[in-house]
């Protein structure tokens, strides 16, 4: 069938009608900003950065350890490093065999003084043939004798004097009297005699969760609050640390429906110097941690 020129333009804007439209080739993407990082909250408990050394008394020559006769800090005391802290029941008798020894070694050092004057001239005579050499031999072993007692003196001088210095308990650092489990009269146990903390330094000991750590990074800035009013305030510090090892917590929370067999990563938080003043006297406060994203 041939169609004229009308109904072939009548048939070709009917077809368009019918047609559907044609999908555009770009398809649609929709921008989406990523969800911003939430910060990290964390329960902690305050801690010198620095030791936290169990400071304990000698062990004698028994196997025993001396009873405390003097102690001269108490809890909370400042101390610097030399500082005499206790002395034990055992000073005086070792000051005394120290007065003994030095004793004994001055007077074998006069008696080997004469001794070596002597060997010198009864040589003279031996060689003149005045003095016999047996009894030169007799002399020169007598010289070697005493020798070897002032050598075994003056080692003996040494040990006494290391024991005298073991009478007395001294810091071993600048820190803090945290502790103390032994009193005056008693004998050191397992406790040993007292804790020294240097609190110079303050940090927070943060249980984050296992879940959390991904979000957690050397450096980042955390804020801490006293969860049951220890300190005013807020707390600065940064994150110096990160345990490589994923353990039970330590630091229960006082709300009853906590999970205390929750998985935790030990973080170390550093305070600002500005901080530390504020809680050196409060090792061990519980705190509440929020680390900034």
């Amino acid at each position: 069938m041939i169609l004229g020129a009308a109904g072939l333009l009548v048939w070709t804007v009917a077809f368009v009608r019918r047609s559907p439209s044609t999908p555009s080739a770009a398809t649609a993407v929709v921008n989406r900003s990523p969800a911003p990082t939430k910060a990290v909250a964390a329960l902690g408990r305050l801690e010198p950065a620095g030791d936290i050394r169990v400071l304990a008394a000698p062990i004698t020559g028994i196997g025993g350890s001396p009873r405390i006769t003097q102690l001269l800090v108490a809890e909370g005391d400042r101390v610097s490093a030399g500082q005499l802290l206790a002395r034990f029941d055992n000073q005086d008798n070792q000051r005394a065999e120290l007065n003994l020894i030095r004793t004994r070694i001055s007077n074998l050092s006069r008696r080997l003084t004469i001794q070596q004057r002597d060997l010198g001239r009864y040589r003279k005579l031996a060689s003149d043939g005045a003095f016999s050499a047996a009894d030169l031999d007799v002399l020169e072993q007598r010289t070697l004798e005493l020798q070897g007692q002032l050598l075994e003196a003056r080692a003996a001088l040494v040990k006494a004097s290391t024991d005298l210095v073991n009478t007395e308990l001294r810091a071993p650092m600048n820190g803090t009297v945290l502790r103390i489990h032994t009193r005056v009269g008693e004998r050191p146990g397992d406790k040993g005699i007292l804790e020294l903390g240097a609190s110079d330094r303050m940090e927070a000991i943060v249980e984050v969760y296992e879940s959390d750590i991904d979000r957690v990074r050397l450096g980042q800035v955390a804020t801490l609050t006293s969860e049951n009013g220890g300190f005013s305030g807020n707390l600065t510090g940064r994150v110096s640390r990160i345990s490589p090892q994923v353990r039970q917590r330590d630091v229960l929370s006082t709300d009853p429906t906590g999970d205390a067999d929750a998985r935790i990563v030990e973080v170390r938080v550093v305070l600002d110097p500005d901080d530390i003043a504020r809680v050196r006297d409060l090792t061990g406060l519980k705190v509440i941690a929020r680390l900034t994203p």
